[in-house]
Parts: structure tokens; sequence; C-alpha cells
């Protein structure tokens, strides 16, 4: 295991938020429990893994079967957590690696992959470390983290710089807007208590034209889709409204 300590001199200055990742190493363990606390996080992250495998499938492989339909993509999760993006694409065939700032979650993402024999390379460092060693993926997905991040502008940045030409850069974030911030703050943390009070900070939100602006001419948008929760029966779907939860897909265009 890699002590955390070991990266906290090197890293201390550069684009995290010490806070943040205790938070998130707190609430790792508890992230693969489909009848625990976050069962309606794991619902809405079905979800998006379906938006995820579609977007890849109409850009890469669009006449391909769905029995290991993403064999050959090189992918990176950027904010891996705990796996819960790179098992359902490795599953898939994927060459799947995941980076996070959270030792304790790169941990728990291992343990559990190799229960589910499962190869993916989960390393505990920061973006900017990641993306000046020089890799490129064909595909690179940062979801739910840029909320999170002091310099959000950078670490967009970042991911964008691993993106092979043509490949694909997916972004998941919310929308800073005053619904967003009764649904995803008052509502799932006070209200309903998905989420544990403080995990988000309104002012963090990210507007779709934002992410365009920061990733500049090089990327055009393919796709976008919002997310919504029905609350009575717990369960997330696809929506046109971008007005909370939003993800999209950008194509290296260079």
């Amino acid at each position: 295991m890699l002590d955390k300590s070991q990266l906290s001199h090197s890293v201390s200055q550069q684009n995290m938020d010490a806070q943040e990742i205790a938070r998130f190493d707190a609430l790792a363990n508890a992230w693969w429990d489909p009848k625990g606390r976050y069962k309606t996080s794991l619902a809405f992250n079905a979800v998006r893994v379906d938006y995820i495998v579609n977007t890849l499938k109409r850009h890469f492989k669009p006449k391909g079967a769905a029995d290991r339909l993403l064999t050959g993509l090189s992918v990176l999760d950027v904010g891996s957590g705990g796996g819960l993006i790179c098992e359902p694409l490795a599953k898939r065939g994927a060459k799947v690696t995941g980076i996070d700032a959270s030792g304790v979650s790169v941990e728990v993402a291992r343990h559990h992959a190799a229960l589910n024999e499962l190869t993916i390379d989960y390393h505990h460092t920061l973006a900017a470390q990641w993306a000046a060693k020089g890799y490129q993926y064909d595909v690179v997905i940062n979801a739910e983290v840029v909320e999170h991040v002091p310099c959000q502008q950078q670490l967009i940045k970042e991911c964008a710089s691993m993106v092979k030409p043509g490949g694909l850069l997916i972004l998941a974030t919310l929308n800073r807007t005053v619904r967003s911030y009764f649904v995803a703050i008052v509502g799932a943390e006070y209200v309903m208590g998905y989420l544990p009070v403080g995990t988000h900070k309104w002012s963090k939100f990210v507007k779709p034209q934002e992410l365009e602006q920061w990733l500049g001419g090089a990327f055009v948008q393919q796709h976008s889709t919002g997310f919504s929760l029905n609350p009575l029966r717990g369960r997330w779907r696809a929506s046109r409204s971008k007005a909370v939860n939003y993800m999209a897909s950008f194509k290296h265009s260079a």
C-alpha cells in the first residue's frame, strides 16, 4: 500500500484539497455496498456508465457487438475512487487505468477489482503528475471530480492533454443553477441524506459553457445528457434537462 504521506510533500502545493480527499477516504469502503447508505449513488453510477458505453460505441465501434465492445481501447479515469466506472469498462474489454488522489480509495479499488478478477491499473497520484509523464489515451473520463478541486480549469486542461488525437474526453459534473442548489445540496445532503452534509459547494459547480471555454478550440462537443432522479423510487434516468447533473463528450479534433 502506498502511504499517502509519501505524496503529501510533493503535491501539497498542487491542485488538491486535503479536506476533500479526507472526506472521500471515509466514504471509500461504503461505495460498493448495494444495500448501504450510498445505494442511490450506485444507481446513479449505472446510468452514467450506460451513457459512457453508448458514447464509446457510437464513436469507436458503431457496428461492434456488445460482448467485449471496448476491446482495444485505452481508458483513463481521473478521480477513479473505488473503481465504479473503471470496472464496468474493464469488463467490456477496455484497457483501463484509474488514478486518484486518495490512497485509501485506490486500495479499495484494487481489492475490489482483484475479487472480481479484473485487471485494472490503479495509481495513487494526481492528474498533473500523470499528465507530466506524457501518457495519452483513447478516452479520458473525469466524472464528478472538477467540483471538488481548487483550480478547476487546470484539471480540465490536464485531462485534455492526455487524450489522443481523435479520442474522447468525457466530463461529468453539476451545473451551477438555482435548481442544482436545491436538488443537489438542500435535497440530497440535508433532506434525503443521500450524501454527507458538506459534500458539495454550490460555488464550485460548473456551467456547460465553462467547460467548453476551458477546453478551447482543440475539442468539439459530440454528445451531452442530463440526469434526473425519481426521489420516490430512488431511480435515475437520462434526461434532456442539464440543470443539475450532466455529462458531455468532447472529441479531440487536432
